[in-house]
């Protein structure tokens, strides 16, 4: 983790596709923005005015299958998840996100070209200090078998994920990861989102993965992977996971410095862990660039399961 000024995009970059969920066509684009803006998304195409909203935890109004932002007005934009990764995962600070339909588009599944996009657009550095939230003390959530936990951690910011499919070709996988620009570059961008195909009827007669195909979804049945080419890890469902909890967790608002862990987690879950953070003041703390480098006394992360060289067990109570 380098703790530096902020950054922001030097000019824009656009992409274009369709949406996962929603099939319909959308562009995407890329942009600057000032000091201490975060991440700023614009919904272009409507009636009247454009609709501006940060993205933010309080933004986030539905987590059923995607990472929805809205406002009181309604929905803005679906599927936030993997723009967001590529944003904080890259190690921008402020950018601005116009996006003219309902639903990010979900190119090939991934985050690769949104990183692409930032690549294009260039990256500059701002001349504020960049700022964090520090995880003070352990916090966490259980929904249902889902278990997802934030962390002290003194390394800057680690997601160890946990996935356990019934599906016997997904199964049991586990990925830990310590974020930076490059490992996010090479481990995680390229990961894409997955599915079984036994539940496709169910998603098509809800209204969603309308837009879903081998082009852009890793896809099985109860014995083999469907599509053709191939996986691009061999462990491409819990790095895609890792992709989604660096989305989600970049709805705090600043980059996070704490480690998180989860066990069965999605959306909800990673929504859910970081709105319990923020509710307790006591947990965290904005600091800069040298301050996070000092280790919070009584509270540093000495290792898997341990606060403060005391053992504590990671996650609770075992879920069965």
């Amino acid at each position: 983790m380098k703790f530096s000024r902020q950054t922001t995009l030097r000019s824009q970059a656009t992409v274009t596709g369709v949406g996962v969920h929603s099939g319909l066509p959308a562009s995407l684009t890329l942009g600057p923005a000032p000091v201490d803006a975060g991440y700023i998304f614009v919904r272009t195409g409507l009636d009247g005015a454009d609709r501006e909203i940060h993205a933010d935890a309080d933004a986030v109004i539905a987590t059923e299958f995607s990472t929805v932002l809205g406002d009181r007005e309604g929905p803005l934009v679906s599927t936030a998840e993997h723009v967001l990764a590529a944003l904080r995962g890259m190690g921008i600070d402020n950018a601005t996100v116009e996006v003219d339909g309902p639903e990010v588009p979900i190119m090939d599944g991934s985050s690769a070209a949104f990183v692409a996009a930032i690549e294009q657009a260039g990256i500059v550095t701002q001349p504020a200090v960049r700022r964090f939230i520090q995880v003070l003390k352990p916090v966490q959530v259980k929904i249902g078998q889902s278990v997802g936990e934030l962390r002290p951690f003194a390394g800057g910011f680690r997601a160890e994920v946990e996935i356990d499919f019934a599906n016997a070709v997904i199964g049991r996988q586990s990925f830990s990861f310590d974020l930076s620009p490059e490992s996010f570059r090479r481990d995680i961008a390229r990961a894409r989102t997955f599915g079984c195909i036994s539940d496709t009827a169910r998603l098509w007669s809800a209204g969603f993965a309308l837009g879903a195909s081998f082009d852009n979804t890793v896809v099985f049945d109860d014995t083999r992977l469907l599509n053709t080419e191939g996986l691009r890890y061999s462990d491409e469902c819990v790095r895609h996971k890792v992709l989604d909890v660096i989305g989600d967790l970049s709805l705090a608002g600043l980059p996070l410095l704490g480690i998180y862990r989860s066990k069965r987690g999605g959306h909800k879950l990673n929504n859910a862990v970081l709105k319990a953070l923020l509710a307790d003041r006591s947990a965290w703390r904005v600091v800069e660039s040298e301050t996070a480098r000092r280790p919070v006394r009584g509270h540093v992360e000495a290792g898997a399961g341990t606060v403060g060289g005391l053992v504590a067990p990671a996650y609770g109570p075992d879920v069965s």
